[in-house]
């Protein structure tokens, strides 16, 4: 059974930093891209960042330069390092799995394209 656990959410106040892990049991990463999606209050669910097999990554436009997800195969652990966080970014945030073998350049997963996914960590960012 799989199971994915986030953690590392919390409160800053904008300009800060956190980092966002996902502990995975029952899956390893070495497989298929995995990655992280936000949702806010009233929005819909959207892709922050994924990784593939390879390690090719992508990005949306709102956290390039401020965002780097990055997983320790070893550890079977993914991980989001926030930096310049802005009020904007407030979500809870969700670890995915289970998705696309390969990333195309031309296509951003959606969430229906992961199988797997954790309960969620909040992050909230205050100005």
């Amino acid at each position: 059974q799989v199971q994915l656990v986030e953690s590392g959410g919390g409160s800053v106040q904008s300009g800060g930093s956190l980092r966002l892990s996902c502990a995975a049991s029952g899956y390893t990463y070495r497989e298929y891209s995995t990655g992280w999606f936000r949702q806010a209050p009233g929005k819909e669910r959207e892709g922050v960042a994924v990784i593939d097999r390879n390690g090719g990554t992508r990005y949306t436009d709102s956290v390039k330069g401020r965002f780097t997800i990055s997983q320790d195969k070893a550890k079977n652990t993914l991980y989001l390092q926030m930096n310049s966080l802005k009020p904007e970014d407030t979500a809870m945030y969700y670890c995915a799995a289970g998705g696309p073998v390969y990333i195309s350049r031309a296509y951003f997963p959606a969430a229906n394209d992961f199988s797997y996914w954790g309960q969620g960590t909040q992050v909230t960012v205050s100005s």
